[in-house]
Formats: C-alpha cells, structure tokens, sequence
C-alpha cells in the first residue's frame, strides 16, 4: 500500500486520507491505525482487504490532483455499487479527476507567516504537512522578532521536537 499511496501522491498530487487523517508519508503501523480509527467514526472496521484493491484501482486511473478519502470511497461502494466493478464505480465517483493527469490548473499561494512561538510553530507545521505538490498554501518564510543569538535555534529545536504533536518529519535548518 504504501508505495501505491506514495506514488498517487508524487506523479498524481492525490491525496489520500481515512476520515481526513492523510496516509501520505505514514508508516504501516500508522496506517493500520488509521484504518482502525475509521471503527470509530463509521461504526464499520474498515479492512486492508478492501482499501488495498481500491488504491490499486486508482493508481490506474490516470487522476488528476484530487483529495480522496479511501473509507469513504469504500463505504460508498459497499452501500451503492451493487452491480458494479470497482473500476467502473471508481471512474463514476471521480469523473471530475479521471484523465487529468497533469492537468492541475490550481493555483498556489504563498505565505509568510508573522511569528514562531507556539501558534506559529503549529501553524508551519500544518503548513507544510498540507502543501501536497506545491498547489493551495506554500510557507514561502516565517518572520520573527530579534531576540538572543540562540533564539531561533531553540525555536527550530521547539518545532522539531514538538510534546503536544511528536517529532517534525520534515528538514530544518536555521
């Protein structure tokens, strides 16, 4: 799965998340938590032997950039596509997306964010999670006070090191 979902990611700018929590860059024990996450919030387990064909099926179809949520996608499939290949279901859900390979026509927007302390941090964190191809939201520069010679050094450790929200999965440096 996870190559699947890397790949719909990096050639497709496709996003793929279980009730809004992205698979891109997950480890699988992460996306066996998400699966089992989706418990919670459909009240149905959601099975690796129903995403895993589904991923596959939309790796072929050449999509363009789109945000997909894989349980929702299934949900929907198991309730309405009676009759149905998951192919030809898949390609009726996403007709807006199918074919458009490399047709994004999204426009990006820079930002720069005023401030670093705990909001700000937060904030570049999303920032970059959500940036997916360099189409919506861009951190382009983050400005800040002038403080010690050690300030901005101790508040790029504060985002690498985060309590509250784990370990920062990106490059940083100062």
């Amino acid at each position: 799965m996870i190559p699947v979902i890397g790949r719909l990611y990096r050639e497709n700018n496709v996003v793929t998340s279980i009730h809004g929590r992205s698979l891109i860059n997950k480890s699988t024990m992460n996306i066996l938590k998400a699966h089992r996450f989706a418990r919670r919030m459909s009240n149905t387990e959601l099975l690796l032997e129903e995403t895993a064909p589904l991923l596959n099926a939309l790796a072929e179809l050449e999509l363009g950039a789109a945000a997909i949520d894989i349980a929702r996608l299934t949900e929907k499939f198991k309730a309405e596509g009676a009759g149905t290949s998951l192919d030809e279901f898949l390609r009726a859900e996403l007709a807006d997306v199918v074919g458009k390979r490399g047709g994004d026509d999204r426009t990006s927007t820079d930002v720069v964010l005023y401030g670093f302390g705990r909001i700000g941090r937060l904030l570049a964190r999303l920032l970059i999670e959500k940036a997916g191809g360099g189409h919506g939201l861009r951190l382009r520069a983050i400005v800040v006070r002038k403080g010690a010679e050690n300030d901005l050094a101790k508040r790029a450790s504060l985002l690498r090191r985060d309590s509250v929200h784990g370990s920062f999965e990106g490059t940083i440096r100062v």
